[in-house]
């Protein structure tokens, strides 16, 4: 059994788990999430707590399970706390700044880079080299934040670009001195 999987999963106060067919509803403080589940794997809600079963060790029904579990898991943690990602902004004139419902970043381009924000996603900028990504969606901020580093991803020798808060660049030895 699924260690993962059979975990059961607490649901909080002031939050609303739905299970319609394989369609599986959270509402809580933050906002709504709704996923579709595989029907073959079976989801439980009593009392306050998620239990979810598989119905054979097929090797689908193994993957599926943790799976399953792990995503409803998430929908929980998002409605109640929400989730986010910290980019930094590293480079001589590299920066960023919110101008309106757009993120404006100066990458060393010839041209600024705009980023528009999208439905779920909330960008801050609390000082120029940092920008916090966060929403409801842990799939879906992970994305953003992905889509937002690979507008100047950081490079191994100075380590200029946009890299996450926890990330660490690893950084190579430039070159050495003619031979003689």
């Amino acid at each position: 059994m699924s260690r993962i999987g059979r975990a059961p999963i607490t649901i909080p106060a002031g939050v609303d788990v739905k299970l319609d067919d394989s369609v599986i509803t959270v509402k809580g403080p933050k906002g709504t999430l709704t996923k579709a589940i595989n029907p073959e794997i079976k989801v439980d809600i009593q009392d306050g707590v998620i239990h979810v079963t598989r119905p054979s060790d097929d090797r689908t029904h193994r993957s599926l399970h943790g799976l399953t579990r792990t995503l409803i898991s998430n929908m929980v943690t998002g409605v109640t706390q929400g989730f986010s990602k910290e980019l930094e902004i590293n480079g001589v004139g590299y920066r960023a700044q919110k101008q309106g419902k757009q993120l404006v970043m100066n990458l060393g381009y010839s041209h600024q880079v705009f980023v528009d924000e999208i439905d779920g996603i909330q960008i801050d900028v609390p000082n120029p080299n940092r920008v916090v990504i966060s929403g409801i969606d842990k799939q879906l901020v992970g994305q953003f934040a992905a889509d937002v580093r690979s507008k100047r991803p950081p490079e191994p020798y100075k380590g200029k670009g946009i890299k996450y808060a926890t990330e660490v660049i690893r950084r190579k030895e430039g070159k050495t001195g003619a031979k003689k």
